[in-house]
């Protein structure tokens, strides 16, 4: 008798669910990605952006706390905040209690396009946000196996 494709307990449903979530997900960041370009930023400046003045607490970030939010490497945060730097995006500063740390915060400028990406995602939010909630609400009523 050949191996069976698929457990038991998996069926049609839970993998419809699971593909209809990633695509709600994947569609938003689709739109998340041209909405950043259309003001003039990359989707990794925004994404930097948004993890710099949107970090609890503070609205500044050190370079290692930016690498943990955007999940990349500490080097690949270093380059993007000099890019960023030198678009006038983001500010980098020395930290007064420990040197060898970097403190980046948005400049008016960043601060500025920042905002008008806020603006766009909360109503493209208002699109999506209920049909994603649904599919989350879906998946958690579902008992796993």
């Amino acid at each position: 008798m050949p191996p069976s494709r698929k457990p038991a307990s998996l069926t049609k449903a839970d993998l419809e669910l699971l593909s209809e979530f990633r695509y709600r997900l994947r569609k938003f960041l689709g739109f998340s990605e041209q909405a950043a370009v259309s003001h003039g930023v990359s989707p990794h400046q925004y994404q930097a952006m948004l993890a710099i003045e949107g970090f609890p607490g503070k609205n500044w970030v050190t370079i290692g706390e930016l690498a943990e939010q955007m999940q990349v490497a500490h080097h690949t945060a270093v380059g993007l905040t000099k890019r960023m730097e030198r678009l006038k995006l983001v500010l980098r500063t020395p930290s007064k209690e420990d040197r060898r740390q970097v403190r980046v915060s948005l400049t008016a400028k960043g601060f500025k396009i920042l905002e008008k990406l806020y603006q766009a995602h909360r109503a493209e939010l208002h699109v999506v946000g209920p049909q994603i909630a649904d599919l989350l609400r879906r998946a958690a009523t579902e008992t796993p196996e």
